[in-house]
């Protein structure tokens, strides 16, 4: 592929018939595929290339541009390890704030030029014939030895199985593709969901709009957002004090993996977190019979616990209210509920979350028997080793895999875990000489079984919920039941010994499988 380099970004110029190849493609470049493009460059390998079907890096945090966004984990320690940023603006950081890291993050490491943009891929199919996987993109063909999916799980925008909803003629779009060119001042407004995004969204629009419904299936738990601007001598003390950014950040880490008892250990624990909640929704909600909408039916912890200063408040505005009477269907200018209430609006704004344990992208990933990864998951589940590989799919790995997810405290930790891994595993098939590595099934299966059976005794999975956490199956499969720091140490080396592994001792050889060490 021809690319010219303007401004140390990486441009498609002409793109030919013929596939490129090199010898490792990371597919996204999020804070996952992002670090890991960081770390193969600081290991020397130059032979790899990201493909991004955005504009630039950031992932989520370019995607989600809604008003309000913003993260509800501590600046401190939503950020690379490698790479702390003591210019943060406050303890928890906006969105704008954090792309902005990201990007100065991709330009410092200077990993741009590694980078296709404005790349969506198609297809990534194992060819049994050469052992090599063939991607097919919106520029061009390539081929790898090994490819890493650092697609994330909140990338593919979920939306609602509504009747009429694709009839509606006013402004309709998901929280994470924000029309900004929408204007909603004196709108009839409504909002379907109150997750993590429409509890930002909400506080946000609530004194422009005209009116606004929020549509609530289930009550969330909220947390007081423990929020504020660093103070001058905190920011310089960060930049010019050795130390104290890395006291800081491992004060916030330590205080939140305290968490993990309540939430995965002993689940009667989270009653102080309820009550903490219970006694903010009481302070904050005048309204008995808006309190009594808002408060939730199942354990805290049990779906994500979110945190807001703001939410309550703006439910117990005039102009906003809170509807938990099903949608029956959408009209092209107005929402009817189950008993037969019909509310007119002039936009509307789906929070509905993402595709997370059934994602479109598994669609397009064939592997070595011809299955698709969707086929491979409709069978046994979402299942992967460490989060990072999958049986039937030789030389892929995966970042932010099943069971990576986190209810607690920052996925940057977990994705720098998975790096480790990832790059060790580069690390290992160089230095033993190997063709293919393939995690074995009965590996694969019994850390499965000892997973669902720590979760099976979480809150997530004893609260009396249903949540995105669980597939299909009725497994969790999006959470890590365990401390943070457990994962990072079984991830620490690539254990070479729980894969099938193959090599070719000369050009034309027969591929032969290695005995497991």
């Amino acid at each position: 592929m021809s690319r010219k380099v303007t401004d140390n970004v990486v441009e498609p110029r002409a793109v030919d018939n013929r596939a490129r190849h090199v010898k490792t493609i990371i597919i996204g470049s999020g804070f996952a595929g992002l670090g890991l493009a960081i770390r193969l460059s600081q290991q020397g390998r130059e032979d790899f290339l990201v493909l991004e079907r955005g504009s630039e890096v950031g992932g989520t945090w370019r995607d989600n541009t809604y008003p309000g966004a913003a993260c509800d984990v501590p600046s401190h320690l939503y950020s690379y390890s490698f790479a702390l940023n003591p210019d943060w603006t406050r303890s928890f950081s906006r969105q704008g704030e954090i792309q902005a890291y990201i990007r100065s993050v991709a330009q410092r490491y200077d990993v741009l030029d590694r980078h296709v943009f404005d790349c969506d891929v198609r297809r990534v199919h194992w060819n049994n014939e050469t052992s090599r996987w063939e991607i097919s993109s919106t520029q061009g063909e390539f081929t790898a030895d090994t490819v890493i999916s650092a697609v994330g799980a909140l990338c593919e925008p979920a939306l609602p199985d509504i009747k009429g909803i694709n009839e509606f003629e006013g402004e309709i779009f998901h929280s994470a593709q924000w029309n900004h060119d929408a204007d909603l001042t004196g709108k009839r407004v409504a909002v379907i969901g109150t997750g993590a995004s429409a509890i930002q969204i909400v506080p946000a629009i609530a004194d422009k709009v005209a009116t606004l419904d929020v549509y609530q299936r289930t009550a969330p738990w909220l947390l007081p957002r423990m929020d504020r601007p660093y103070l001058l001598p905190e920011r310089l003390a960060f930049k010019h004090i050795p130390g104290v950014q890395r006291l800081s950040r491992a004060a916030i880490y330590a205080a939140r993996e305290t968490q993990v008892v309540g939430l995965a250990k002993f689940p009667v624990l989270m009653k102080g977190f309820e009550a903490l909640s219970r006694a903010k929704l009481q302070f904050e909600i005048r309204d008995p019979e808006l309190r009594k909408k808002v408060t939730p039916n199942y354990r805290i912890g049990c779906k994500r616990m979110l945190i807001s200063n703001e939410y309550y408040p703006a439910l117990d505005r005039d102009n906003v209210d809170v509807i938990t009477d099903g949608i029956a269907e959408v009209k092209p200018g107005s929402i009817v509920t189950k008993d037969g209430t019909e509310r007119e609006i002039d936009a509307l704004i789906v929070a509905t979350g993402f595709h997370v344990t059934d994602s479109p992208t598994y669609n397009n990933i064939v592997g070595r028997d011809g299955r698709t990864l969707s086929e491979v998951f409709d069978e046994i589940g979402q299942q992967a080793y460490k989060g990072s590989a999958i049986a039937n799919f030789p030389n892929m790995f995966f970042l932010v895999g099943p069971n990576v997810g986190l209810g607690h405290t920052s996925m940057v930790y977990m994705i720098e875990s998975q790096i480790n891994y990832v790059s060790d595993a580069l690390a290992t098939i160089d230095k033993l000489g190997l063709k293919t590595v393939e995690v074995r099934e009965d590996v694969l299966r019994e850390y499965n079984t000892g997973l669902q059976n720590k979760l099976a005794k979480t809150v997530w999975n004893t609260g009396g919920c249903a949540s995105w956490y669980l597939d299909k199956h009725g497994n969790n499969t999006t959470l890590w039941p365990d401390f943070t720091f457990e994962f990072r140490r079984i991830t620490k080396h690539f254990d070479v010994s729980a894969y099938n592994t193959t090599t070719a001792d000369a050009p034309g050889a027969d591929l032969k499988v290695v005995a497991a060490q």
